[in-house]
């Protein structure tokens, strides 16, 4: 049986999509037959791990967390001697690392060289544009000393989207890339509860953070102000930019407009989703963008940038793929405000296709399944896979 070992620094929920569709997806990889053992330094706050797939076929191993301290960043020897140890006593044919920068990133790679084990590395949007312009002296440090070393001995590249694959080439990566999107588990089908109260509902569910855009939909926002629309802001706040955003709320008097509900997840999540109208992600950057995926499976129609790979909601009528920036929002929320129950509805019954045939959980983890068989015995690449 297949045995594969997926490392990542978090699973706790407040990390957002690259730790659910993690979660998610070593899960249905257990249906697919495989064998998985999944390694991480947190789980989250007490009771996150009653989420977490864990069943016969997966296991969860935690790692006592060590200070991160500048000098132990680079290095996670117990990290490194757990994913050692479970590979020598069970067996582990593939070790996915998922993320670049850490701690527990280098520790991986360092295991896998060590052991002679396959390798494959899914960076998860950290070589984006966006994500190196941030701390960008670090980063080519880290880089220079040992980030492209690890990355350079993967045996393949996992990318969520053609955009994120060809970022990696321009990165100097020449090892094949598997280009899977992240999948979802998709939702019963909703009955809309909209529009009782006259008021339609756009909703925001990610990160508060700068890379998500949020300033430029209050500015927005604040030009259109369409009447009877409101907006709930949902996700955890990152760095105290929350303020910001407050504070730009209150200078453009739309208080009465916009709503704050923190970070949610579960039973809470889901309802925000059903109630939504319209779903909008301004973001500067994204690799995937899986609360866009979310929300289609919602049949809620998207509106987000360029900064993400989402020029299906185009083609597919289902959303607004727009330039980054105040002046393109405008007139995304300018039309999207404007279409009647019956179009909204209408665009969202299409994205909830979309997600149907394109980015379903048992896809993604079918798809992962055939790569790991490839690195394992050779012959002919999956479709997904570039070798190029």
């Amino acid at each position: 049986m297949l045995h594969v070992l997926h490392t990542i620094a978090s699973l706790a929920p407040r990390f957002g999509g690259t730790s659910r569709a993690l979660a998610d997806l070593c899960g249905k990889l257990a249906t697919k037959g495989t064998k998985v053992s999944l390694v991480t330094q947190q789980c989250g706050a007490p009771g996150d791990e009653s989420a977490l797939p864990v069943t016969e076929q997966v296991s969860l191993h935690l790692v006592k967390a060590f200070p991160i301290e500048r000098l132990r960043i680079l290095y996670a020897p117990g990290f490194e001697k757990m994913v050692i140890d479970l590979c020598r006593e069970q067996g582990v044919h593939v070790i996915h690392d998922n993320g670049i920068w850490l701690a527990s990133n280098r520790s991986s790679a360092s295991a896998a060289r060590s052991l002679g084990v396959p390798f494959v590395v899914s960076p998860h949007g950290m070589l984006e544009p966006w994500a190196l312009s941030q701390r960008a002296w670090g980063k080519n440090l880290a880089w220079r000393f040992y980030q492209k070393h690890d990355l350079m001995s993967a045996h393949l590249l996992h990318a969520t989207s053609c955009q994120e694959a060809r970022h990696l080439r321009a990165a100097g990566l020449s090892q094949p890339i598997a280009v899977i999107p992240n999948g979802i588990e998709l939702p019963s089908y909703p009955a809309k509860l909209n529009d009782r109260d006259g008021i339609k509902t756009a909703l925001f569910l990610s990160r508060l953070h700068p890379k998500k855009g949020l300033l430029n939909l209050v500015e927005g926002w604040s030009v259109v102000r369409p009447k009877n629309w409101r907006i709930i802001i949902a996700g955890p706040n990152e760095g105290n930019h929350r303020q910001k955003i407050e504070r730009a709320i209150a200078e453009s008097k739309l208080s009465d407009v916009f709503t704050f509900v923190g970070f949610v997840d579960g039973a809470a999540k889901a309802d925000l989703y059903s109630r939504a109208d319209l779903f909008v992600l301004p973001t500067f950057s994204e690799n995937f963008g899986i609360v866009v995926a979310e929300a289609l499976a919602y049949g809620i129609p998207v509106i987000t940038t360029k900064g993400s790979p989402w020029e299906v909601l185009v083609e597919h009528k289902c959303g607004w793929w727009i330039d980054i920036g105040v002046e393109p929002l405008i007139e995304a929320l300018r039309q999207a405000t404007s279409l009647d129950a019956v179009t909204l509805l209408a665009m969202g019954s299409r994205g909830r296709k979309l997600v149907e045939e394109l980015f379903s959980m048992s896809n993604t983890a079918g798809q992962m399944v055939e790569v790991y068989e490839w690195i394992l015995g050779g012959g002919p690449p999956p479709a997904c896979v570039i070798t190029d």
